[in-house]
């Protein structure tokens, strides 16, 4: 007598479903639908600025610039996209690259050259980041009051330091990578240290260790913490993250304009929030997307080009940016309803 055959089980024990797609493919149909969403705007905004404006618009360097500005909102979006996946939020980043821009652009500091520049901005940047993850991590304060306190703090330091003047910088390593003799196959500096950041911020998110803490901590704290991951600590090594790219992003904001204000860095925790919103970073945390924030960052650094070379006002642009945040968040939850 034949002995009954038993149905194949998943890893839980249970009988899936007939008809039913395995997880890992409901999760790769969810990013896939929402990349190729970001795709489509980006496409739609390049065609309308090769419609209303072909010569200047598709024109090398005016993409090369666009590239260029939106290697500085890029990096800081990469540590934000860290934060909020984790359940936090920074409000702070704005004002820790003005710091750092004019730390590092001081005279006693461009005394010692590239390699000063560099070091400042990068320390200041992880400096500030190491007072929000202690307030937040170890102080038990709301990320949003934290950060915001130190949005006030770092903007009055940076006025205090340059007396409200444009720091000139007189570094010639620093000002020769805002050049074009210093272009790599017609790619900017900045745009290669852009793409090396999201290529490592990509790696650690979905290959490490650290990325996988960083989901569950956003998904579930409590349980994180039962299941052996130190919260607090994991906290703090993100808000440093955060930090350290602002640093870098400070530097890039050197390089691009060739001085240090304390106005840098103008409204970037708004940008920010918002490319790593639209490209399906959940706003509660437990989830988060590398390669949908830096579509994020490229789709409101295209709008704000198009604007620029058709001479529209900066409000329509912000009404405009507030149509694509909305209809990105729809999309994204039909997304979710229908998978």
């Amino acid at each position: 007598m034949t002995q009954p055959v038993s149905p194949p089980r998943d890893s839980t024990g249970k009988v899936p479903s007939i008809g039913q797609p395995p997880a890992w493919r409901v999760l790769v149909g969810r990013a896939d639908v929402r990349t190729l969403s970001l795709l489509g705007v980006l496409a739609a905004l390049v065609l309308i600025g090769g419609i209303t404006k072909p010569d200047e618009f598709l024109d090398t360097r005016n993409l090369q610039l666009v590239l260029t500005q939106a290697s500085v909102i890029g990096v800081v979006t990469v540590g934000m996209t860290f934060v909020i996946t984790s359940g936090g939020i920074d409000l702070s980043v704005g004002a820790i690259v003005a710091l750092a821009s004019v730390w590092a652009t001081t005279v006693a500091t461009q005394e010692y050259g590239f390699a000063g520049i560099l070091f400042t901005a990068m320390v200041v940047g992880v400096g500030c980041g190491l007072v929000n993850g202690l307030l937040i991590a170890y102080g038990g304060m709301v990320p949003f009051i934290a950060t915001l306190a130190m949005l006030a703090s770092a903007r009055g330091l940076a006025l205090q330091i340059t007396d409200g003047r444009t720091q000139i910088v007189t570094v010639d390593g620093v000002l020769k990578l805002g050049e074009r003799d210093s272009y790599v196959l017609g790619i900017p500096p900045l745009v290669l240290v852009f793409a090396l950041v999201t290529v490592i911020g990509w790696l650690v998110l979905n290959r490490t260790t650290f990325g996988r803490r960083t989901v569950a901590v956003g998904g579930n704290a409590e349980a994180a913490r039962l299941a052996g991951i130190d919260v607090r600590r994991q906290r703090l090594y993100l808000y440093l993250l955060s930090g350290l790219c602002c640093g870098i992003a400070a530097f890039l904001l050197i390089i691009l304009s060739g001085s240090g204000q304390n106005t840098n860095g103008n409204l970037y925790e708004l940008d920010a929030i918002a490319a790593a919103i639209i490209g399906g970073t959940l706003l509660s945390g437990g989830r988060g997307t590398i390669v949908g924030s830096v579509l994020g960052v490229l789709i409101f650094t295209t709008i704000t080009n198009i604007f620029a070379l058709n001479n529209l006002q900066s409000d329509v642009q912000q009404i405009a940016k507030g149509a694509i945040i909305v209809a990105a968040v729809l999309v994204q939850r039909r997304t979710a309803s229908t998978t």
